[in-house]
């Protein structure tokens, strides 16, 4: 069992569903149930599946979970793509939005690696 609160991919996780909270705060009302959802959901998942799976028992359900992360960090980047293409956030945004996204991913694949089953 892993303390997720001392884990770095957590930390960053959590600050990076802030950003996105920040960052959707400016999309269309009608998006409200759209694209401002799922980016929200899709975020907060990482944290959450990040602390849901360091308190498994062993460390291959850790690492599926951490699966489960990685899937939600690449549908976060394609929704991010998405809300850039209808014109909700601009070609800068997009950038730092997910060089921060592909710096937690790179975390997150080179923890998975060093479970010891």
């Amino acid at each position: 069992m892993h303390r997720y609160k001392d884990l770095d991919i957590w930390k960053r996780s959590r600050a990076f569903c802030t950003h996105i909270y920040n960052l959707t705060s400016s999309f269309p009302e009608t998006e409200k149930f759209g694209l401002t959802n799922q980016l929200r959901r899709a975020s907060v998942s990482l944290a959450s599946n990040i602390a849901e799976g360091s308190s498994r028992s062993s460390n291959k359900d850790f690492k599926r979970f951490l699966e489960i992360t990685l899937g939600s960090a690449y549908e976060i980047e394609t929704q991010l793509i998405i809300s850039n293409d209808l014109g909700f956030i601009s070609n800068q945004k997009l950038n730092k939005s997910t060089e921060e996204l592909n710096e937690i991913i790179k975390m997150i694949s080179k923890f998975k690696t060093q479970l010891k089953f």
